[in-house]
């Protein structure tokens, strides 16, 4: 059975760092990109950062760029979030995605975790 599972939610207050992993079991995705989305109450899911399957190109919205740092472990079969300088509107449940062959749709989600950013 293919899973997607994110860890490393939490509470952090406005300025913190919080570091999110994705630990995918199954199969290999080290042959697909990997992206992070979330969804804050009342909006849209958005993504956030996508990295690819080497590892050497990424891609983040504007409005994390500079922020946000998105990393993979192929061996570990893991995909990572790192987030620095967090913003109040930050606060939404992150999800981990897999692009089997990188075609641009994600077909496996994780369950989510929760990051709330406090003032």
């Amino acid at each position: 059975q293919v899973q997607l599972v994110e860890s490393g939610g939490g509470l952090v207050q406005a300025g913190g760092s919080l570091r999110l992993s994705c630990a995918a079991s199954g199969r290999t995705f080290s042959g697909d990109a990997m992206a992070w989305f979330r969804q804050a109450p009342g909006k849209e899911r958005e993504s956030v950062a996508r990295i690819s399957a080497s590892g050497l190109s990424k891609y983040y919205a504007d409005s994390v760029k500079g922020r946000f740092t998105i990393s993979r472990d192929n061996a570990k079969n893991t995909v990572y979030l790192q987030m620095n300088s967090l913003k109040p509107e930050d606060t939404a449940v992150y999800f981990c995605a897999a692009d089997l062959g990188s075609t641009r749709r994600y077909d496996y989600w994780g369950q989510g975790t929760q990051v709330t950013v406090s003032s």
